[in-house]
Order: C-alpha cells, then sequence, then structure tokens
C-alpha cells in the first residue's frame, strides 16, 4: 500500500471495521434483508457480467452477485474485513487496495478482470474516503469502465456512519462531471424510490460521458 497517500476516514484511533462486520453478520443470521444493493446491482448488468465491488467490506456484495452468475471480485482496503470476507464468502475474490490506486495493471497482477460492466460502490464507502480524493475515485472507476460500463453508488448525504463527512449531492454531482462521467440517473433508494435533495441519501448511476465527436 503506497505511503505517500493521506488515510481514509475509515482509518483511525478507534476501529470501526470490527462493529461494522459483527453488526452485518448479525443481520444475516437472524435472517435481515442485506442484498438490496446487489439486486439493483444485477437489474443493471447484463448476464454474467464483470462486477467490481468498491470497498467490498465482508463480501455481502459480491457473493450475492456471484450466486446469480455474475463475475464479480471485490476490493477494500481494511485487512481484518478482508480476512472475515474470505471466510464467509470463500467463493469471492477479494484484493486489498486504495480505491484512488486502481487501475488495469492492479488487477491484472491479481488474477483479476482489467475492466467492468458494473462498478459498486456502496454501504457508504465514498464518504469515507481520503480528504480530497473523491475525484481520484471517480476517475479510477470510469477508467476501468468496460464500453457501455456503468458506475453504482450510494451513500448519506448527512455523514450518518463514524467519522465520515457530509457530502451534498450537489458537490457529489460537480465531482462527477470533473471526473469525466455523467449522471445517468438517481434515486434515494436502492429499490428506486425518487431523488429528494432533502433526504439522508441518494442513490446514483453513472456512465462514461459521451462525446459530442
Amino acid at each position: 500500500m503506497s505511503s505517500d497517500l493521506p488515510p481514509t476516514r475509515w482509518e483511525g484511533p478507534s476501529d470501526i471495521g470490527r462493529g461494522y462486520g459483527r453488526h452485518f453478520a448479525e443481520l444475516i443470521a437472524g435472517g435481515a434483508d442485506v442484498e438490496g444493493e446487489a439486486r439493483l446491482a444485477d437489474a443493471l448488468a447484463p448476464r454474467g457480467a464483470r462486477i467490481l465491488d468498491a470497498g467490498s467490506g465482508m463480501g455481502r456484495i459480491g457473493a450475492a452477485l456471484r450466486r446469480v452468475g455474475h463475475q464479480a471480485v471485490g476490493v477494500d482496503l481494511d485487512e481484518a474485513l478482508i480476512e472475515q470476507s474470505r471466510a464467509t464468502y470463500p467463493d469471492l475474490p477479494v484484493a486489498r487496495a486504495r480505491l484512488e490506486a486502481l487501475d488495469a495493471a492492479f488487477f491484472a497482477a491479481q488474477g483479476m478482470p482489467t475492466e467492468y460492466d458494473l462498478v459498486v460502490c456502496v454501504g457508504n464507502v465514498m464518504v469515507l474516503l481520503a480528504e480530497g480524493s473523491e475525484r481520484a475515485v471517480l476517475r479510477a472507476f470510469g477508467d476501468l469502465l468496460a464500453p457501455g460500463g456503468r458506475i453504482l453508488v450510494g451513500f448519506s448525504l448527512t455523514g450518518a456512519p463514524p467519522r465520515s463527512r457530509v457530502y451534498p449531492a450537489e458537490e457529489f454531482a460537480a465531482d462527477v462531471t470533473a471526473a469525466g462521467l455523467a449522471v445517468e440517473s438517481r434515486y434515494a433508494t436502492f429499490d428506486l424510490r425518487p431523488f429528494d435533495p432533502d433526504a439522508d441519501f441518494a442513490v446514483w448511476v453513472l456512465a462514461a460521458e459521451v462525446s459530442d465527436h
């Protein structure tokens, strides 16, 4: 891992990853529905798609996508969550990486696809990135897209998770444009409730910006 990158908001004096992993493990054990994001991702992708779960955590989304036939892989920064993911979902390939450092060479070295039909970045990953890295992360996602590929993003607009930033919808839209991407659609929830700028959560579908030439 590159030492010249600033720490992410996920990293800090207290380990929020263990609590996150325990929380979802308990939800799954109790039979809770934790795959709403995966159902939307499945609908956005062609059959057997190459899907990157960026910030894959304990692996619940990538594993759900593999179960329905997609070539899903995950990347995450948190070693403890990667360990939990591999133990819980051994069929899901996971690698450790900073999202702004992702490129085709990294995935080739991991034996993973070097371009993707869909990049999924949910679970409030965008509001826990390193300060000022949002555009670099979005550019990295865009550079990994196969022709016609899309990006699914969802995060809290109010800074709900511990140590996360407040990321207003209009600021995110400006970062999307600056990263050479376009907003294809946006919603309030993963079950596609209409977007509400006053809501506390937003879901976006992004695509590569189409040139007029």
